[in-house]
């Protein structure tokens, strides 16, 4: 019995094996709430993010020209905040306690006060808005101007964008890095991987993507120096090293995918699908996956959140049964 102990130790040392286990077969996830939302039903949502500090929800619902805060705790919508036109991506700047809208509609950046929970100043910017992220020891926010193949800079302390940074390709999905301190953005046209170095805020490196097509949404592992690309026109989710700078794994997804998000408790990848699922995938180590399965969802879900204290995946919808609702769904990890 030692013996064999002992040999199932060593067997998972040499193969990396993962925190926690997962289902090798059965759904990975579980439907344990839902709740509707105060805007128009069968409008379109975007992207979602987690306010840890008071555990809120920040969703943008971009046909309805608004963005909730929801409270996690309950559930309940705290705040409906107008005047985010055609909201896309939010990004929450927890040493400010605000928040920041792409609004596509009218091409700006709405700065939004948690306290007042309304939008205090809006910046002009380039062609859609889209993703964002926070480089939280530089105070600069980046925001990927999609249409306007354009990245903005923005100073949070001051509210203004301090500079923009132009692309020969529509910009996807950027991600700041906290290991490296390196932003990343995906040039989607051109099936490029951009760094930017935040210190001087000039491109410092452009690397092929390989078979991916289409890398607009993004995720990180910093911890083991991967990135996780959604690749909208073939299906694939794409695993980038990010000290080769080259990708090192492909692994098929649901038609029509679009946010992707990381678990590293679960050392899960998820990815909203527009066709009607979320693809789940398990990270064995930091150079081999396994696809789980295709976790079956409504139609034209867009977007989704991972709270990393509770591992619960959060999806908006904009359809159910074939009708029109506006709704937030809730999902628990099973194999935790």
């Amino acid at each position: 019995m030692r013996t064999c102990l002992l040999f199932l130790g060593v067997l998972a040392a040499m193969t990396g094996a993962a925190k926690l286990p997962f289902p090798t077969s059965g759904p990975t996830l579980k439907k344990v709430a839902e709740f509707d939302l105060p805007g128009p039903p069968g409008k379109r949502f975007d992207y979602l993010t987690i306010d840890p500090d008071d555990h809120y929800l920040i969703s943008a619902h971009l046909a309805a020209k608004q963005t909730y805060v929801i409270d996690l705790a309950t559930n309940k919508v705290v705040a409906t905040v107008t005047d985010t036109p055609g909201a896309e991506g939010v990004e929450y700047v927890p040493d400010l306690h605000k928040f920041y809208t792409s609004n596509a509609y009218d091409n700006t950046i709405g700065v939004v006060d948690l306290k007042q929970m309304k939008v205090i100043k809006k910046l002009k910017t380039e062609a859609k808005p889209d993703g964002s992220t926070y480089a939280a020891p530089f105070h600069k926010l980046y925001v990927s101007d999609e249409r306007g193949k354009a990245e903005a800079i923005v100073d949070v302390t001051k509210d203004e964008i301090i500079k923009t940074l132009h692309f020969d390709s529509e910009t996807g999905m950027p991600q700041y890095d906290p290991v490296a301190k390196k932003v990343y953005v995906n040039l989607q046209d051109q099936n490029i991987f951009a760094v930017i170095d935040p210190a001087n805020d000039e491109v410092a490196g452009r690397y092929p993507v390989g078979r991916c097509k289409g890398n607009h949404g993004m995720s990180l592992d910093p911890e083991h120096h991967r990135a996780f690309l959604s690749c909208e026109e073939n299906n694939l989710m794409t695993v980038f090293d990010l000290d080769k700078h080259e990708p090192i794994a492909f692994l098929p997804m649901a038609d029509g995918p679009d946010v992707i998000k990381f678990d590293p408790g679960l050392n899960r990848i998820y990815v909203a699908c527009y066709s009607g699922a979320i693809s789940v995938f398990h990270q064995d180590d930091p150079n081999h996956y396994t696809k789980i399965e295709d976790f079956k969802v409504p139609h034209a879900v867009h977007t989704l959140a991972v709270d990393l204290q509770t591992h619960r995946v959060y999806a908006p919808e904009q359809e159910a049964d074939g009708k029109p609702v506006a709704r937030m769904t809730v999902y628990e990890a099973i194999g935790q």
